[in-house]
């Protein structure tokens, strides 16, 4: 039995959604491998095979992997499937975009955003917004998973000694092409990667505002900055700091959450943080029966005083 992880990566590095991807598959027992697929990749194969637990990596190279597109993706993923019993993709929207066209190809049902491995063919997965866990088992000869990558500690990313084995590109599908990005640029860390985030809620009432209250205790703690769905639709901050059902899921050390009065769809994406802050002047505000700390506050007075004391 050996499980197969599809690296995320930029060509360079390995992404940290890959190695909690790996400690999943490590749960699934047996072997674990790594497909790095990707132009002029060698050195985020290298990366790969020193990932603890890791004992090969898979290189294919080619230009038509370079930004990952999925039709090519899939095929690559296809060409190798028969010899893996689980195949994992973190449940990110690269690996959502991939991991359903190789299930289809294979006629396999996909185990979806996977929380904890019960054994190799029984998984738990959130439901109902968290509220409840489905226990999946698959009697599928392939298991075909994405991972929830908050439910997983990272394998530790040195200490390997995987060996690098070149395989056999396939070649382009033909059906896509890369056009193009615009990637926003930030001094701050990646939300999903971050120790420590601060989010602002609609209670803020404008953008301005939002900046000029919740960007000085980021900048004290080293946070990045998130927002709650309303704060987002209302203008007050862009989609990809939202948090939540319909945005990212996060689980940093420190979550502080100002001014967000906690629905559901919300908690649903930072109820996993070791330790939750939130402020609110309204003492019924669901977000503080998933609090550790509460302070029930004005944020327009509470937050800047945080910041002075800090």
């Amino acid at each position: 039995m050996t499980a197969l992880v599809i690296a995320e990566h930029d060509n360079a590095h390995i992404r940290g959604a890959t190695l909690n991807t790996v400690t999943a598959a490590a749960a699934c027992g047996g072997d674990v491998h790594v497909l790095v697929a990707g132009h002029n990749a060698a050195e985020a194969a290298k990366q790969a095979a020193q990932i603890a637990g890791v004992s090969k990596v898979l290189h294919a190279e080619g230009e038509h992997f370079a930004h990952g597109l999925a039709e090519n993706m899939a095929a690559q993923v296809l060409a190798i499937a028969t010899n893996y019993s689980h195949i994992l993709f973190p449940a990110t929207a690269s690996g959502k975009n991939i991991a359903p066209r190789v299930a289809a190809k294979l006629d396999v049902a996909q185990i979806s955003d996977i929380s904890k491995v019960d054994s190799p063919d029984t998984f738990e997965r959130p439901i109902y917004a968290g509220n409840a866990i489905a226990i999946v088992q698959s009697a599928d000869k392939v298991k075909v998973i994405t991972v929830r990558t908050t439910g997983f500690d990272p394998a530790a990313g040195t200490g390997g000694s995987a060996a690098v084995e070149t395989v056999t590109a396939v070649g382009d599908s033909g059906k896509s092409s890369f056009v193009g990005q615009e990637i926003a640029k930030s001094d701050r860390p990646e939300l999903t990667a971050a120790k420590v985030i601060v989010s602002g809620g609609r209670a803020l009432g404008s953008a301005e505002k939002f900046n000029e209250v919740m960007t000085p205790l980021a900048d004290k703690l080293g946070a990045a900055l998130g927002a709650s769905r309303a704060a987002v639709d209302a203008g007050y901050a862009p989609n990809d700091w939202q948090v939540g059902q319909t945005g990212k899921i996060v689980a940093p050390q420190l979550y502080v959450a100002c001014g967000i009065s906690g629905a559901i769809q919300h908690l649903a994406g930072m109820k996993d943080s070791k330790v939750i802050v939130a402020i609110n002047k309204d003492p019924e505000a669901p977000i503080f029966s998933v609090a550790d700390y509460g302070l029930e506050a004005d944020l327009f007075t509470a937050v800047p005083e945080l910041v002075k004391a800090l």
